[in-house]
């Protein structure tokens, strides 16, 4: 089976596969040269080499490991991107471009400043990225990114008092659905199940399958069941505790029952909270 190693460009970012070639003793947290569609890059071992299935189209080599020369090129670039940042919003004014800069970050060796910004709408950068180019002395990428990579980038404390996820340890967003806050029974105010991005919670899909098993055994809401004080229609669902409100049809008083006292009418066989029903 092909080798491979998993290399990542930024600090908890999508992980890319590589072949190792003959450098298969490489450690994560020790750094590489490779080939890229964008020129040679410096990137940081995430994953050593391992065997894998199958390879889907063709892996580019690691060029080599880096060498202390290298790291201090990319250090000596990083502690210019500052002032980069500086230059590149000072000329995105004098442009008069409506677009709000997030970060600047240099190639290993200078070669490339990208600039990853955000807009609402397209924008021509033509005018500025020649300016750039022209004052930096290196070839300029712009790259238009969404506002979770903002909150990525920037980082900050989410609603739980931790560190964003994303900024943690999420290397890929996933899809997250204002379905994900209805089936777990949350506040559906924009407010309690947004994160500082703007956009739904991520953490919406982490416990996604758990509520979605435990509403298994559980009557919906509206439907009729029976209790040991009778018939009534369930209101309220407490998923994580098993526990249902039931509006009972005799007194129209609602009690909080445990879903295994409660059960299909007519069937006292088919219980609720139990793996057998649903």
């Amino acid at each position: 089976m092909p080798q491979v190693v998993g290399v990542q460009f930024q600090p908890v970012t999508r992980i890319y596969h590589f072949d190792p070639g003959g450098y298969t003793d490489l450690l994560p947290g020790e750094w590489v040269l490779v080939d890229t569609v964008r020129g040679r890059e410096l990137a940081q071992i995430v994953l050593p080499a391992h065997e894998v299935d199958r390879i889907e189209g063709e892996l580019k080599m690691i060029v080599r490991p880096a060498d202390a020369r290298d790291l201090e090129q990319r250090k000596l670039w990083q502690g210019r991107e500052e002032e980069a940042m500086q230059v590149v919003q000072r000329k995105t004014a004098d442009h008069k471009l409506k677009m709000k800069l997030v970060r600047c970050s240099y190639s290993y060796n200078g070669r490339r400043l990208l600039v990853e910004y955000v807009a609402d709408k397209r924008v021509d950068f033509r005018a500025l990225v020649k300016d750039l180019a022209q004052h930096f002395g290196a070839r300029i990428e712009m790259r238009q990114i969404g506002v979770r990579d903002q909150a990525k980038y920037i980082g900050g404390f989410g609603k739980c008092g931790r560190d964003l996820c994303c900024s943690a340890f999420l290397r890929d967003f996933h899809s997250v659905t204002i379905k994900m806050a209805k089936n777990q029974n949350l506040p559906l105010n924009p407010s309690d199940i947004s994160g500082t991005c703007g956009r739904l919670l991520c953490s919406l899909a982490y416990e996604e399958d758990m509520y979605t098993e435990a509403r298994r055994s559980l009557p919906r809401q509206g439907q009729k069941v029976e209790t040991p004080q009778g018939q009534g229609l369930v209101r309220q669902l407490n998923i994580l505790m098993q526990r249902v409100t039931v509006e009972l049809e005799e007194t129209g008083s609602r009690v909080e029952l445990a879903a295994a006292d409660l059960n299909v009418p007519g069937d006292p066989s088919r219980r609720f909270g139990s793996e057998w029903y649903g």
